[in-house]
């Protein structure tokens, strides 16, 4: 058994046929559908059923996929290490939730950019869920979230606390909460799940509300007075500095915001550089 053997293995997985694992690994399908059986008579074991329109992995196959991704996960890992030459370079791809982007943090990329050339930089959005995921699989080498930080399961290099405040175009009674129409990111988002609890305990249940997925969207929405919504402080830039805002009740008001990653002992020096500006210019 190879290493192409096992990306075959997992591209098949992804894809839910063999066709669709042909196409992206750039193989003659014949040819993936010959070293998939090869594969299966070595372990002896079925990996997927043939369906008409794909395939479906079987029982054993979703537990031999779990040892692949980790095994392949640590080849990339270890070539990475060998080529890592003392300084920043490669690819470096960075998750990060949106409310993080209102404050320094445009500036802190470009200053990172122009003093690390050689480091292709990848950025990508996401709830903390999403993105807390995406780390922990190897997809992402480290991301920017919000939560309860200090309970996770990841190692934190920054780490800060946003105070979270009620966010609304127009002067509003704060202890009329029935009365208001929300804004709200989908499921998954700590702002949310905050705004939820906080009405629960005030015995209102979460039901006039707009679910939105852009930040940027949901500000819109509250300066033209539609919608309000709860967000960190940070938010009030631009256009947004003059809208209402309005304190909530302390056992919701502050949230952690930090940069995570897995639990390991090998760092790139391009993420060491990265984490080392983050903690000088911070967020």
């Amino acid at each position: 058994m190879e290493l192409s053997d096992l990306k075959l293995f997992q591209a098949i997985a992804e894809e839910g046929s063999i066709s669709g694992a042909a196409k992206r690994l750039d193989y003659v399908q014949s040819n993936v559908t010959a070293r998939l059986r090869r594969l299966e008579d070595e372990l002896g074991v079925l990996l997927f059923y043939r369906r008409p329109k794909g395939v479906q992995i079987t029982e054993k196959g979703a537990l031999f996929r779990k040892y692949v991704d980790s095994i392949l996960q640590m080849a990339d890992e270890s070539i990475k290490i060998l080529q890592d030459h003392g300084k920043p370079s490669g690819l470096l791809k960075i998750g990060v939730v949106e409310t993080v982007t209102c404050g320094n943090f445009m500036n802190l990329i470009a200053s990172y950019q122009s003093r690390y050339e050689q480091v292709s930089l990848s950025l990508e959005t996401g709830n903390p869920l999403e993105l807390m995921e995406k780390v922990k699989n190897f997809e992402l080498d480290a991301a920017f979230v919000t939560g309860e930080l200090t309970i996770t399961n990841f190692d934190t290099d920054y780490l800060l606390t946003d105070e979270i405040v009620l966010l609304s175009g127009r002067t509003l009674d704060v202890s009329a909460l029935i009365e208001q129409k929300w804004a709200i990111s989908p499921r998954g988002c700590p702002f949310r799940m905050k705004l939820e609890q906080w009405l629960k305990d005030e015995g209102v249940a979460l039901k006039n509300f707009i679910e939105i997925s852009s930040l940027e969207t949901i500000l819109s929405s509250v300066r033209a007075g539609l919608t309000s919504t709860i967000l960190p402080k940070s938010v009030l830039k631009g256009p947004y500095e003059d809208l209402h805002v309005y304190p909530i009740p302390e056992s919701y008001q502050f949230i952690e915001t930090g940069l995570i990653r897995r639990r390991e002992k090998y760092m790139s020096y391009a993420y060491k550089a990265f984490a080392d500006l983050v903690k000088e210019e911070g967020l």
